[in-house]
């Protein structure tokens, strides 16, 4: 009898032990940047995940370099990246690309980090620099070369920016060497990057750094100025996971494959402005854009 007792003791752990190894298996951390369009794709990935069996543990609200690293480490599974951060910013490349090529090159890049770049979306979240619209007419920008003219003849344009775009290697000092202009000092006001859309709406900057697909940018009436010497590199928006992961979890791609192949600027740019225009819930924006692509 006791040696039945101590057979089912072993069996019934070994179970216990077997089911807990399965769902640590299936327990995906999910990461995610700091701003409205991340928040929304980390919240659509969990909810695409858990209607999969996944069990999702978000960690979201990372600065990029932060959430890299974690990435790099082990700490964070999956995220959504842009393929012109991990060029230029990650990878070190100066090189100009294609947006094919800008996408083939970060995945051959990583893949020696043990990263994998899932399939790329048709949404570009490029950045850019914006003007009100009236302004910018008035002052006869359209290009960033126009911009920078305007800059050496008024010492008092002001801009506002992220100070992670103040930073980067495809930043803001970069890009004014590329176009031969520099903002005054005094005249870049540091802040937050959702901060930066309603001091440029409120006349209390001239130029404010924006994101292409933000909805912010139609709803305030702002133009966006061309970029005519393609300084930025293509940004499409993709999910990455680690190999690890990927390898015990093969399953997982095919979903995270398909929100891939639903995104494009128009239906992130709408889902963007009804989070931070309209007041939407993330989780709501989520799960109807999800359902309304027959994902959930």
């Amino acid at each position: 009898m006791l040696h039945r007792t101590l057979l089912s003791t072993v069996v019934l752990a070994s179970a216990l032990m077997t089911s807990l190894l399965a769902q640590a298996q299936n327990t995906i951390v999910v990461g995610g940047k700091a701003f409205t369009e991340q928040i929304l794709m980390t919240e659509m990935t969990v909810q695409l995940l858990q209607a999969k069996g996944f069990k999702p543990d978000r960690k979201a609200g990372m600065g990029s370099a932060a959430l890299r690293s974690a990435h790099e480490n082990g700490q964070i599974d999956v995220y959504w990246e842009y393929t012109g951060t991990s060029l230029v910013t990650y990878n070190k490349v100066s090189e100009k690309f294609s947006a094919a090529d800008t996408y083939k090159k970060v995945k051959e890049l990583d893949a020696a980090k043990g990263i994998v770049w899932l399939n790329p979306s048709a949404a570009n979240n490029t950045y850019g620099l914006a003007m009100r619209r009236d302004d910018a007419a008035k002052r006869g920008i359209t290009t960033l070369s126009d911009l920078a003219k305007a800059v050496k003849a008024d010492g008092k344009l002001s801009f506002a920016s992220n100070s992670e775009f103040y930073a980067r290697p495809d930043g803001l000092k970069p890009l004014q060497e590329t176009y031969g202009f520099e903002f005054a000092r005094d005249n870049v006001k540091r802040m937050d990057s959702g901060l930066t859309y309603q001091a440029l709406r409120d006349s209390q900057v001239d130029v404010a750094l924006v994101f292409a697909t933000d909805g912010r940018i139609p709803a305030f009436n702002f133009v966006v100025i061309k970029d005519d010497k393609s300084f930025f590199p293509a940004y499409a928006l993709t999910p990455v996971i680690r190999k690890e992961v990927l390898d015990k979890n093969p399953r997982i791609a095919d979903p995270l494959n398909a929100l891939a192949s639903k995104l494009n600027d128009a239906n992130v740019s709408r889902m963007n402005a009804s989070i931070d225009v309209d007041k939407k819930s993330v989780e709501d924006v989520a799960r109807g854009f999800l359902r309304e692509q027959g994902l959930l």
